[in-house]
């Protein structure tokens, strides 16, 4: 008789990964960062309300070219902040012509855990979405799943992002939708 035994997989290397933070207190987002140091992120930019985060992106991507800045791999950002909010720059990551930040993928924190937050977040277009208290095992679950499980991006009328269902399921009935929706699939090389 035999046992079998599934070896842990290799841990991840993030150190050519850089995340942005967008968090307004000042507690989590030490805490967070303490977190992704933890899990070898390499760069973590914090900033403390989607403005701030949008002048981030806005900067990374306009100097691309620059051998000392890197792009943001994973943008992780608070439901409600001051100065602008985690919807706000969701729909402008969303929204934006750059195919490399409307596929960038976005996990999503709030203290309010309402199932209305959870769906607001889903259809504004964020991978994943987590509530407050954060551990650092749900976290990185949180992460690898970005990498390890990227959900196809769906083009409808009025909604671009990763696809809302988490499952495949096969459906025998008739489709009542009006339009049909597109999946849309982009490689990124660092993931």
């Amino acid at each position: 008789m035999s046992i079998a035994y599934n070896e842990p997989p290799p841990p991840y290397d993030l150190s050519n990964f850089t995340v942005l933070l967008a968090e307004d207190s000042e507690y989590m987002s030490s805490l967070m960062c303490s977190m992704l140091k933890a899990f070898g992120v390499g760069d973590i930019l914090t900033c403390k309300d989607a403005n701030e985060a949008i002048g981030i992106l806005t900067i990374t991507r306009a100097r691309k070219k620059s051998r000392f800045v890197t792009d943001v791999d994973i943008v992780i950002t608070d439901w409600l902040m001051p100065g602008g909010s985690g919807d706000e720059l969701i729909d402008w990551i969303r929204g934006h012509e750059d195919d490399a930040l409307r596929f960038m993928p976005i996990i999503l924190i709030s203290a309010y855990t309402t199932e209305k937050v959870i769906e607001m977040a889903r259809d504004h277009g964020a991978n994943e979405s987590m509530a407050k208290p954060l551990s650092a095992k749900r976290l990185a679950s949180r992460i690898c799943n970005v990498i390890d499980s990227p959900r196809p991006f769906i083009q409808a009328p009025g909604y671009f992002g990763p696809d809302r269902r988490r499952h495949e399921m096969v459906w025998s009935g008739l489709d009542k939708r009006k339009t049909e929706s597109q999946e849309l699939r982009v490689h990124n090389e660092k993931l």
